[in-house]
């Protein structure tokens, strides 16, 4: 029996303020014959002031001096603030979560809102001296975020919307929430639309957050990526009611089914800004739980964009989708990302040869055998496989051929020194692997190409030069499935 304490799911480095939990791992019999480790986390995802100020993120690879590339090359508002858009359908905070001066909660909110969450840096300093210690690898002075001022700018009607009977027998939705709904997609845009005309890229990325995450540190997070994309995008985040609070059981189960509830508030989110006249790229960027809930989005929105008779990379834009320690199991996400290719019957409008193109770029996933967050989660689930821990050993060369042949996905795995406690953030927390996140979004690199010399393991596998393969592999058990070994 072992106990492990650290915060759950969260950027969890002894660097970063977070909530401390208590995991006791042990095993148990389910059944006559089975015995699995199970996880039984006692009670606590205790106290701690949730907004408190963050470390900004270690300086990735790329930029660090001498030697490094520039941050801002570009023109950009000399701010040390980063404002961010935020939309979210997390409902009114809690008086816990308001003495905490938290925005948003952990409820769920019966309608989407949307409006700008600034990013301020303590303690204050100029723009110049932002800039030098953000290429430093050392740094000599502290950056720190803080949640600043939250202007919500906008909401949606709640709901479900109302219905109107037509002397007909029709059901139509009641005209003033329709208007209320057309008055509020106008607000949206035309605060996307300020956005983008001071945007050097014409760009947006859009993060997900995933469990155990407040508005202020999936705030944080997103900001921290803006900052070292040299601030050119339009930010923006999509914030859900992911619970931070009391037993972890249930509020993982909870978080579970908010990241179903919230898949249509983030469907909308993407075919609304997808569709924004003047915008290049989408790029879209999840974290953790966050990924499930992005994939299920997008594979709605490839299904109702197909449905409709459209090309989905001309309807929505989208340019990179990037997983980040997905947890997802790993068929599940399989389904999410191939499904469509398996139902013929569904590509209606197009001579059945072709498939429609959902992306202009690719899905890049990056994973960690190592990740001690998704171990508790797989666990859990009594899931084989997931996503965010699998390596190139993990599929099948027929499975590596069938995605290469797509020439869309690339997994890149991660197997250095942990730089987080549960190493589940390593996205931010390891200058090596932010800084091919930067060579992807901001400059368009290709693995292989200069910049991202990673080592290729397989026709769609890849992993960090620091890393290395798993050398005493467990037995492996291969199923059925022509994809995927068993582990």
């Amino acid at each position: 029996m072992a106990i492990l304490q650290g915060p759950l799911w969260g950027r969890g480095s002894a660097r970063v303020p977070g909530r401390p939990a208590s995991i006791l791992v042990l095993t148990m019999t389910l059944g006559s014959s089975v015995r699995i480790p199970a996880v039984v986390i006692l009670v606590l995802v205790v106290g701690g002031c949730a907004t408190k100020p963050r470390e900004l993120m270690p300086t990735p690879l790329i930029y660090e001096q001498p030697g490094g590339k520039p941050l801002f090359d570009r023109p950009t508002e000399r701010s040390t603030a980063v404002d961010l858009l935020y939309i979210t359908d997390r409902g009114e905070p809690t008086p816990e979560e308001a003495a905490l001066k938290l925005p948003y909660g952990e409820t769920r909110g019966r309608r989407l809102a949307f409006g700008s969450a600034k990013i301020d840096i303590e303690p204050p300093i100029t723009w110049e001296q932002l800039e030098h210690q953000s290429q430093l690898g050392e740094r000599t002075q502290p950056i720190n975020l803080q949640l600043g001022a939250v202007t919500e700018l906008g909401t949606y009607p709640p709901e479900p919307y109302q219905i109107e009977i037509l002397s007909t027998g029709e059901a139509i939705r009641a005209p003033e929430f329709q208007k209320r709904h057309d008055a509020a997609s106008r607000s949206l845009r035309a605060e996307i639309a300020r956005r983008l005309e001071v945007s050097p890229s014409k760009e947006i990325t859009l993060f997900v957050h995933g469990f155990n995450e407040t508005f202020a540190t999936a705030a944080f997070t997103a900001a921290e990526l803006c900052h070292f994309l040299g601030r050119e995008p339009v930010c923006a985040f999509f914030t859900w009611p992911a619970s931070h609070t009391g037993n972890f059981l249930i509020s993982y189960t909870n978080t579970t089914e908010s990241a179903q509830y919230a898949v249509d508030h983030l469907k909308k989110t993407i075919r609304l800004i997808g569709s924004q006249p003047g915008v290049k790229r989408v790029h879209l960027l999840a974290h953790s739980r966050g990924a499930e809930l992005m994939l299920s989005a997008a594979h709605q929105l490839l299904i109702e964009t197909i449905a409709a008779g459209q090309e989905p990379v001309e309807r929505l834009k989208l340019g990179e989708l990037v997983l980040f320690s997905p947890d997802v199991d790993m068929e599940i996400a399989a389904q999410r990302i191939t499904g469509h290719i398996s139902d013929p019957d569904l590509i209606t409008v197009w001579s059945k040869r072709r498939l429609p193109r959902g992306l202009h770029g690719q899905l890049t996933i990056y994973t960690s055998p190592e990740d001690r967050a998704l171990l508790v989660a797989r666990i859990l689930f009594r899931s084989r496989h997931r996503l965010g821990q699998i390596t190139a050993d993990d599929i099948r060369p027929e499975g590596q051929k069938f995605l290469a042949e797509t020439g869309k996905v690339n997994l890149i795995t991660y197997e250095g020194k942990r730089t987080d406690l549960f190493g589940h953030s390593y996205f931010t927390t390891n200058p090596e692997v932010s800084s091919d996140v930067i060579q992807l979004l901001r400059y368009g690199k290709r693995l292989g190409e200069p910049g991202r010399e990673l080592v290729q393991t397989g026709p769609v596998t890849w992993e960090f030069p620091t890393g290395s393969r798993r050398q005493d592999q467990m037995a492996q058990t291969r199923t059925k499935d022509p994809f995927f070994i068993g582990q």
